[in-house]
């Protein structure tokens, strides 16, 4: 009968070793770090563009508003009588909590002519005087500026 040697290196088992299952770990980390930088990145942007968005559409409401107003009704804008105002602090979706100044700049240089700026700017800047940001709106984090010209 014949004796079966053992062999002189064990056979290795099929699993990971511990630096295998740390370095893996480790790789894995990093790009992880990695993405949530990406993500963090893209909810600041679509907070951003969403700022944007919204901003723009309460200035086209303005000059929308304006459009449809009369020669005197412009020639007398902003009118307590009518409501209106030059600027004003608002909260398009009345949740109690304010979110953008609008401020409208109306000239008439004359000959049935206005020309029109809207300016929305986030509310945190609902303290600062009016002339500081119509002076220096992109200083000032301006949201949306628009401009035109409604003739009567």
């Amino acid at each position: 009968m014949r004796r079966r040697c053992r062999p002189r290196w064990p056979k290795q088992s099929a699993g990971f070793s511990l630096i295998e299952a740390l370095i893996g770990i480790t790789v894995i980390g990093i790009a992880m770090l990695g993405l949530a930088q990406i993500f963090l990145l893209s909810v600041n942007n679509n907070t951003r563009a969403g700022e944007i968005s919204h901003a723009t559409l309460l200035a086209q409401q303005r000059i929308d508003y304006l459009r449809g107003l009369t020669a005197d009704e412009l020639n007398t804008f902003p009118s307590t009588l009518r409501g209106e105002s030059s600027d004003e602090p608002l909260d398009p979706n009345s949740d109690g909590t304010l979110e953008f100044r609008r401020i409208t700049v109306l000239q008439s240089p004359g000959g049935g002519i206005y020309t029109v700026k809207v300016f929305v700017f986030p509310a945190v800047k609902i303290g600062v005087l009016k002339a500081t940001l119509v002076g220096a709106p992109s200083s000032n984090r301006v949201r949306a500026i628009l401009n035109t010209v409604i003739t009567r």
